[in-house]
């Protein structure tokens, strides 16, 4: 008597399972049928574009739904990339949310301004309630005097807006101004990256010459293993540089 033997399920099959996502709410939101749905499920591979708006969608990176895509890259690359996204105005609001609310050692922002980040009152407030837990924050601010955020505004055709704003948001943290575990530096770098932490969790958004930052695309990472020499370690030693170099906010 022959033995049935079920194929195992797809790692796209279990990540929709996982996030509680049917085939129709798919092909909704990435705008195609929902027999592409199924064939994509029955194996087929989908095009570039549709992989990263499944892999936005379903916030894994696109190696975890198609190992085979990943082919000599490092494991530990793999494990460390939760998601990516196209820019920065796709990272989910409430991904925001859960990400400074999940800090409960330390939050780290490393910015020129951040301006999205200091209107949104929801989110600064996470962050107070997280200082009055005596969670330690650190905000790093481009000086809005210095010579880096004046070529920042050049590169990006605002001019001196890019200073306003930063102005602007230093104004904004003033809910966080009088929390002890909470200090705000200005620094003097040029940035290759915002980057913005809490705890082993990271979202770094690289710069691009020519585009604002929210027009650029963002990582989603994770540490692994001990840090030394990983990709999340590498943008975490680059915070600290900064830090060291930057100036106290003046009183």
């Amino acid at each position: 008597m022959a033995v049935k033997v079920t194929p195992p399920i797809s790692p796209l099959r279990r990540a929709l399972a996982e996030s509680r996502l049917r085939e129709v709410d798919v092909a909704e939101t990435l705008g195609v049928d929902p027999k592409t749905v199924q064939r994509w499920l029955a194996g087929r591979l989908p095009q570039p574009r549709h992989r990263w708006g499944l892999a936005d969608l379903i916030q894994r990176h696109e190696y975890d739904l198609w190992p085979h895509l990943a082919g000599g890259l490092a494991p530990t690359i793999n494990r460390e990339i939760l998601a990516t996204y196209t820019h920065r105005g796709a990272v989910p609001r409430e991904l925001w949310r859960q990400f400074f609310t999940g800090g409960e050692s330390e939050i780290g922002i490393l910015v020129y301004a951040g301006l999205f980040l200091a209107e949104d009152i929801d989110l600064v407030r996470i962050m107070r309630h997280k200082a009055e837990d005596a969670v330690t924050i650190r905000i790093l601010l481009g000086d809005p005097d210095s010579e880096q955020v004046a070529l920042r505004g050049a590169e990006e055709g605002i001019a001196e807006a890019m200073a306003a704003k930063i102005r602007n948001v230093i104004v904004l943290y003033r809910l966080l101004l009088d929390m002890p575990t909470v200090e705000i530096r200005l620094h003097t770098t040029v940035l290759y990256n915002s980057i913005y932490r809490a705890d082993d969790e990271m979202l770094v958004n690289p710069h691009v010459y020519g585009t604002a930052a929210a027009q650029a695309p963002v990582l989603h990472l994770q540490r692994h293993g001990d840090g030394d020499g990983d990709l999340f370690g590498t943008y975490a030693d680059s915070f600290e540089r900064v830090w060291t170099a930057a100036k106290p906010l003046p009183s």
